[in-house]
């Protein structure tokens, strides 16, 4: 007992000499909340949920109608209470197939596509529903006093969606591609910490090559892979550019398109992305803390992927240059005042006297009344316009008759 005493004793005196106390453990940084995106096998199309760390949802597109099934109740598990935001990047069926019953069984806030118009009866009916069922309504087009910026939608806990594509009015759409409603996908980079997503929709080569002249950083650890991996997009400037580290495919097992291509693959293989595919491994979960991404495929490869997070700056550097538009002015000749008469000038087109204009039910653009998009339409109830400066009040041209 003596021996036990003195050791106690010793151990006291230990403790309050100067310099001798045991150091205080350093304060631990809170752990940041997850960022969840769900990529969900929807077949052959695209459908992906964002839930961001304080409850923030964002659906972007809703695979083909035939995912109804299987898409809405996945939405309805995941989701309480109305989306924040829903995002079709481009009025193609494999993308909004299905969205007017996941909009209609859950809610939505806010709605969101590029403002291209596309003549396909399931688009209209869609644009009813959002009318319908969606508080407001908006498109990817800067915001008018700060047009050179680009616009960014908070989600929460330092995550943001910048929106880089397509600009209009700001920049014209793209036309004279392969396919001007995929050119102009909606092109969005979700940001948290040092970690990114991109969404490029269906986006083509030269939506690629428009995005490159912009100063942004398009630094991203995964990338949602365009238009299903087929052989034109992916390009290798534009994957230089985003140094993905992870790579997600949605597409349908066995679909008759051959998606991904070889081509496709090969070139994400080049920038060392590992690639998930929803044909071959199911709906895939990407988690982010701010610092990696940890991606879990539902079947297949079910060991989770970890990746580094990249992000080293802004996603924009500095003003936006305009232009972009694949489409040439119209140029007639018409005299110049202070000059000789027959000066080239380049001025907007102007109706003939006497031209109508008319809008379709639900859509957001108006034509010329002998425009074939009319034509081939079967809504029956449209508005017409006996003058083309009321329907620029109400409207916007549509690209295909350019009224």
């Amino acid at each position: 007992m003596p021996f036990v005493r003195l050791l106690l004793a010793l151990f006291v005196l230990l403790a309050a000499l100067p310099g001798r106390a045991a150091p205080t453990p350093a304060p631990q940084a809170p752990a940041l909340k997850p960022l969840t995106v769900y990529f969900f096998d929807v077949g052959q199309g695209d459908a992906a949920l964002i839930v961001s760390p304080t409850g923030k949802t964002v659906l972007i597109d809703g695979g083909p109608p035939e995912a109804d099934d299987t898409l809405v109740p996945r939405v309805r598990q995941l989701v309480q209470g109305p989306l924040d935001l829903v995002i079709l990047s481009h009025p193609h069926l494999d993308h909004l197939g299905s969205l007017a019953k996941v909009i209609q069984a859950v809610g939505a806030r806010r709605y969101m596509d590029p403002g291209f118009d596309h003549p396909s009866e399931s688009y209209r009916k869609l644009l009813d529903v959002v009318g319908q069922k969606v508080g407001q309504v908006m498109t990817p087009s800067p915001n008018p006093s700060a047009p050179e910026t680009l616009r960014t939608i908070g989600l929460g806990e330092g995550v943001t969606l910048t929106l880089l594509s397509p600009r209009a009015p700001r920049d014209a759409f793209l036309t004279h591609t392969r396919s001007d409603v995929n050119a102009n996908s909606v092109v969005a980079k979700l940001t948290y910490g040092k970690t990114a997503f991109l969404f490029v929709g269906d986006a083509e080569p030269e939506t690629e090559e428009y995005l490159l002249e912009k100063p942004i950083d398009f630094t991203s650890t995964v990338l949602k892979v365009a238009h299903h991996g087929g052989r034109y997009s992916s390009t290798a400037p534009f994957l230089a550019a985003v140094k993905p580290q992870a790579a997600v495919i949605s597409c349908g097992a066995g679909n008759d398109y051959g998606h991904p291509t070889d081509e496709a693959l090969e070139r994400l293989g080049a920038v060392g992305a590992r690639i998930f595919r929803t044909d071959l491994q199911g709906e895939v979960v990407a988690v982010s803390n701010g610092a990696t991404v940890t991606l879990t495929p539902r079947k297949g490869r079910s060991t989770p992927t970890t990746v580094n997070g990249q992000v080293t700056g802004p996603v924009a550097k500095g003003p936006m240059p305009t232009g972009g538009s694949r489409a040439a002015p119209v140029s007639q000749v018409v005299p110049a005042k202070g000059t000789s008469a027959g000066r080239t000038a380049t001025v907007p087109a102007v109706a003939t006297s006497g031209t109508r204009y008319v809008s379709l039910k639900g859509s957001k653009v108006f034509h010329r009344e002998d425009c074939g998009t009319l034509k081939r339409a079967k809504t029956q109830e449209r508005t017409v316009y006996t003058d083309r400066a009321t329907a620029v009040r109400e409207r916007r041209p549509a690209e295909d008759c350019d009224p």
